[in-house]
């Protein structure tokens, strides 16, 4: 959808608001809040954005509208200019068109999230064990082709699959008894995993600086990248965390903690070449500092890093020398208001385009409406953790099922949170 269709999409709907993002044609629209909470600033392409967002609201945590449009051939143009003050809102729109046919369909869409969230995996008290229906600190979540949720339970040194509804989970990498080990059918702190479309497993196994691919149904896996040893060489790992794929290609891409970069694993290579950072610790246009989570963004190939101890979060485009801001501060600092990040661990996109973002330290999953930097909270209470239904204690990543329902691995508390989203169409 062009940035004019979205203009007339708002105005067909009388929303109070649009923002027309051009990377990947989306159009959002705000239509549950009044004009008086927001700001407007106007943007070249002819549409509107906020400036600021809304103060959440009492009874959600999050709303949004996204309208999409399609047509038949047809040819036209719309000029739309908007001038507004506290005080008066002045707006004019001309448009001429010669059109032979056209088909509009307009759907728009409204997300809220439930405050309170439900155990789905783990002790629902925070009680870490070993135990099948047990979690200790919880990591990264995906789901396989079936739907069921795969958990890294990092301190059990385990992989566990979990059916949604049940009580217990089933250990489809590592050592059910949670006894970690550097053999071939062992694990030692792991945490980031990806599946393929086979439900094939490739694995960072942190603690023992490697990646391990595990077939689907195997009980042992097999070493594909690092060497089992702390290094910085380009066939080395210090501390792999987060793992991606490009399943278009076979592409690893591998969050090197304690070297400060991102790495690249053509598919079958031994060795990888750094794509982000690489440049020692710091705030550097060039520099990352202790990036342990990214998700890749395949339609614009980048990557989205969670920068834990600059406490933000930072777009790089693969083949570029340097990140851009998306979220946090530029120099460092962190905070807790709604424009700043304390020790950020994970981060994913939506369909959208929108980001979420798991403010550890926080104790609160972030949500970002595309090309905005104020965050809303969506899940958990900022400074506040605890083992109550609405609260997280260091949250360290979450994901988003097909349905807009949010999962959040909340890690201290040996717990993985369902919170329910409500849609109004």
């Amino acid at each position: 959808m062009t940035c004019t269709e979205c203009t007339c999409a708002a105005l067909t709907v009388g929303a109070v608001g649009w923002n027309c993002v051009t990377s990947n044609n989306t159009c959002q629209l705000i239509t549950n809040y009044s004009a008086s909470d927001f700001h407007w600033a106007k943007i070249t392409n002819g549409s509107f954005r906020f400036t600021t967002f809304p103060p959440e609201p009492s009874t959600t945590t999050s709303m949004l509208t996204s309208t999409s449009t399609t047509s038949s051939s047809t040819t036209s143009t719309s000029t739309t200019s908007s001038s507004t003050t506290s005080s008066s809102t002045t707006s004019t729109s001309t448009t001429s068109s010669s059109t032979t046919s056209t088909s509009t369909t307009t759907t728009a869409f409204t997300f809220q999230w439930n405050s309170t969230g439900n155990t789905v995996a783990g002790s629902a008290t925070g009680i870490p064990n070993a135990t099948a229906s047990q979690l200790s600190e919880p990591y990264i979540l995906r789901f396989d082709s079936s739907n069921a949720l795969y958990i890294s339970d990092t301190i059990n040194n385990r992989i566990q699959k979990w059916i949604i509804g049940s009580s217990n989970g089933t250990t489809v990498a590592g050592l059910a008894s949670g006894v970690s080990g550097s053999s071939s059918n062992t694990l030692k702190l792991p945490v980031g995993f990806v599946l393929d479309s086979l439900d094939n497993m490739y694995v960072s196994d942190k603690g023992n600086n490697r990646i391990m691919y595990w077939q689907s149904g195997a009980s042992s896996g097999s070493l594909i990248a690092g060497t089992g040893s702390t290094g910085n060489a380009n066939n080395q790992f210090n501390e792999p965390n987060v793992i991606e794929r490009d399943p278009s290609t076979g592409t690893l891409y591998i969050s090197d903690v304690n070297n400060h970069r991102i790495m690249r694993y053509l598919s079958n290579a031994s060795s990888g070449t750094v794509v982000a950072g690489g440049n020692g610790a710091g705030t550097g246009l060039n520099q990352l500092y202790s990036p342990y989570g990214f998700t890749f963004d395949s339609s614009t190939n980048s990557l989205i890093i969670a920068n834990y101890h600059n406490h933000n979060v930072v777009h790089w485009v693969i083949g570029a020398s340097n990140w851009t801001i998306l979220a946090g501060s530029t120099v460092g600092t962190s905070g807790s208001s709604s424009i700043l990040l304390n020790q950020p661990v994970g981060v994913t996109l939506d369909r959208y385009g929108n980001i979420y973002v798991a403010d550890s330290a926080n104790h609160r999953i972030q949500f970002y409406l595309a090309g905005q930097s104020n965050g809303t909270t969506i899940a958990g209470r900022t400074g506040l953790s605890g083992t109550l239904p609405t609260l997280l204690h260091t949250p360290y990543s979450m994901i988003l099922d097909s349905q807009f329902n949010l999962y959040v691995a909340d890690t201290y508390n040996n717990r993985v949170q369902k919170f329910s989203y409500y849609s109004i169409t």
